[in-house]
């Protein structure tokens, strides 16, 4: 008796195919298929209204299994729950087989689900729901219990208990594999516990774990429209470039091309594709792999195009162009130039950064400076004119100037009003003082100790003819006044020589950038400092 009412039911199942065609228009064959066996636990999602709100029309669920029921009404079978897109079927049996939809009110547009049930675990159960994941010997590998048609997290108050991996019939304590091997090849099943007013319920998968050896490089390329991939590759290596697909169609396939032609299927030329197929419920995970068994160096001047054509989309490919990788000694090579030109670049740096400092220290703490008498008295001559600036340095600054180059830093210095005697010829004594000295300080005073402005242009043609090295000393309101009050004679001076800037108190101490500057224009003195 029980035979022959599982026959009535699955006549009754086929004979609603066509009956749903003349009675809504719609096609179930573009309906989401759905394999579950007995006792299991299913849930279907309905997508369209996902994030309908309550207080719109509402969600109407209807069965088309033994007769055609609104499922969203009050009265409905035991076991079937009904939550907002969601339709959750507690413990299958071969009764719920069948067709069911999903719409918004009386909207003519439903969504459509088939399910079938298996009683036993049969060969074509396993191979529309077994899933298959790939990975390669000596990586990491982990697996994922799918999680298709199941209870969404806290739906009517079922709530999830945890998942329980075997193989072969025994427990595994983990599906995650730190570096794989061969041995751990096989099918592994996970069983999702559930748990509703005190009862359990459950739903268990299938994933293949398929081991592949660690010897070719593989490349991932998913197929996307007018895309395309540049891939660089070792010549003389093998190549395995995997394209992949996600199709809910079964008129849809995945190819290679060369070009315009196919690249061949026969895995004995050098180079060839293989596909396959891992089905996932409603969903089909294709993936086509172009192999090269030897990449040469023609391969490399050739576009290979993945195609994916279906019957509910526009075609879509992606364009694979293979590159020569660059060997490890070009590699050495450019990584040792780019080091050499950052180290250069930071020396560089460092030197204009502190080439002042590193001066200073050569010449005071080892000692590094001229040994050998040039023939000169002096190192500098230290000379003074009248600034019509109002900022020129005063009869204190000019005095402390002397001081701390004479006593703190040993220079020889030559005065003006120690070598201009009262009644001398005072151009000669000039011109001689710059002669016997190695270096020319002018300072710009706010009195004036010195010679005047008629003798700047003697004192240029003399530098130029002597060669003699000059430090124009500046203020602050001297160098934000120039080039418009300064006379032209200083102008050509300033040009001529090293400028320093004297900025008042700021550069009183010994230690201030004013000394580090005038030091480091200033030749090392002669002898040695006290």
């Amino acid at each position: 008796m029980r035979n022959i009412i599982m026959t009535t039911v699955k006549m009754l199942a086929a004979l609603s195919f066509p009956l749903l065609t003349l009675l809504t228009g719609v096609c179930p064959q573009t309906a989401r298929k759905i394999y579950v066996r007995t006792g299991e636990l299913v849930a279907l999602q309905c997508p369209h209204y996902r994030g309908y709100k309550h207080n719109d029309n509402k969600l109407i669920w209807t069965s088309y299994t033994t007769q055609e029921m609104n499922l969203t009404a009050e009265k409905r079978p035991m076991g079937i729950l009904v939550h907002g897109s969601s339709l959750v079927i507690l413990s299958v049996s071969v009764f719920h087989q069948g067709n069911y939809s999903c719409s918004l009110g009386n909207a003519s547009r439903k969504f459509w689900f088939t399910l079938t049930v298996y009683k036993t675990q049969t060969k074509e159960y396993e191979e529309r729901t077994t899933s298959t994941r790939t990975c390669y010997t000596q990586e990491s590998c982990a697996l994922y219990c799918p999680s298709v048609n199941i209870s969404a997290a806290n739906t009517l108050n079922i709530t999830s208990k945890g998942i329980i991996w075997h193989k072969e019939g025994e427990s595994v304590p983990t599906v995650y594999f730190p570096s794989l091997e061969e041995k751990d090849r096989g099918a592994y099943t996970c069983t999702r516990y559930y748990q509703y007013n005190g009862q359990r319920y459950n739903r268990t998968f299938t994933v293949k774990l398929d081991v592949q050896p660690n010897d070719s490089e593989r490349v991932a390329v998913i197929t996307s429209p007018l895309k395309s991939e540049v891939i660089t590759v070792d010549l003389g290596s093998t190549v395995v470039i995997d394209c992949k697909a996600v199709v809910y169609s079964d008129f849809a396939d995945v190819f290679w091309l060369n070009g315009k032609s196919f690249v061949d299927s026969n895995n004995n030329s050098r180079v060839f594709y293989n596909s396959s197929r891992e089905y996932y419920n409603e969903e089909t995970k294709m993936t086509a792999s172009l192999v090269f068994k030897k990449v040469l160096e023609e391969d490399l001047l050739k576009n290979y195009t993945c195609k994916l054509e279906t019957d509910s989309q526009r075609p879509s490919f992606v364009t694979v162009t293979l590159a020569q990788k660059a060997s490890a000694s070009s590699i050495s090579l450019a990584l040792s130039i780019v080091i050499i030109v950052v180290v250069i670049c930071v020396i560089v740096v460092v030197y204009i950064k502190l080439k002042m400092d590193i001066a200073l220290f050569l010449r005071d703490t080892i000692g590094c400076h001229r040994s050998t008498s040039d023939g000169k008295t002096y190192d500098a001559f230290l000379m003074c004119y009248k600034s019509d600036a109002e900022a020129g340095l005063n009869e204190d600054d000019r005095k402390w100037l002397e001081s701390v180059l004479e006593e703190r830093f040993g220079y020889s210095l030559c005065l003006y009003d120690r070598v201009v005697l009262p009644g001398n010829a005072e151009a000669e004594a000039v011109l001689e003082s710059i002669e016997q000295s190695r270096t020319v300080v002018l300072v710009p005073t706010s009195s004036d100790p010195g010679p005047g402005f008629g003798l700047l242009k003697d004192i240029h043609a003399a530098l130029v003819e002597w060669q003699t090295h000059l430090v124009f000393i500046k203020t602050e309101t001297t160098e934000e006044s120039r080039p418009v009050f300064l006379p032209e004679a200083l102008q050509l001076l300033s040009e001529a020589g090293n400028c320093v800037t004297w900025k008042g108190i700021s550069s009183i101490p010994p230690s201030s950038s004013f000394w580090k500057q005038l030091r480091y224009h200033l030749p090392a003195p002669q002898h040695a400092q006290n």
